[in-house]
């Protein structure tokens, strides 16, 4: 005898209004989609002009923002695993956009800097990216930004409290 009910699809509810969970209403969901959406609306920018995607374009700007940095300082910086960092870092220094240099304290890292090519692609990035901020922000009035900033800083701070706890098992309350 097979058990088949861990291959069952579960059963709609008669009523989705009643649901215990919607995800139209679930916040960590509707962060994601506002993310997503706002990443592919600023991405279509950079993607097209530049032939970069959301990581590069991460690697980038972080350099231009911070000058030179280690790979893992990136990674920490933008919250990009290591593996996407080393794949963005590579397509930059292909494309000639990102030099590296031997840190001679520690053989087993690099600092990462913008070449001359990398820092006119973030010169002429920089004023767009603001630009399309201002587009988004120009929908909420000064004091929902306010108060958007502040709701944002505490469900960082927070999720970041919990990801250590939730990662060991424990209870996110």
């Amino acid at each position: 005898m097979t058990d088949h009910s861990a291959q069952r699809a579960p059963v709609p509810s008669a009523n989705p209004d009643q649901a215990a969970l919607k995800l139209e209403e679930f916040l960590p969901y509707r962060l994601n989609v506002c993310a997503s959406l706002v990443s592919a609306a600023l991405s279509r920018i950079y993607a097209e002009r530049y032939k970069i995607g959301v990581p590069e374009w991460r690697v980038l700007v972080t350099l231009g923002q911070y000058g030179m940095m280690t790979a893992k300082a990136v990674g920490a910086h933008s919250h990009m695993h290591k593996t996407k960092v080393s794949r963005a870092v590579a397509l930059l220094e292909r494309r000639k956009l990102v030099a590296r240099r031997i840190n001679r304290a520690d053989l087993r890292e690099a600092f990462l800097s913008l070449s001359p090519m990398g820092k006119d692609i973030y010169s002429e990035l920089t004023p767009i990216a603001v630009d399309f901020m201002q587009q988004l922000m120009d929908t909420i009035d000064s004091d929902e930004r306010a108060a958007l900033d502040r709701a944002l800083q505490k469900l960082t701070e927070r999720s970041a409290q919990l990801v250590p706890d939730i990662a060991k098992g424990g209870d996110p309350r």
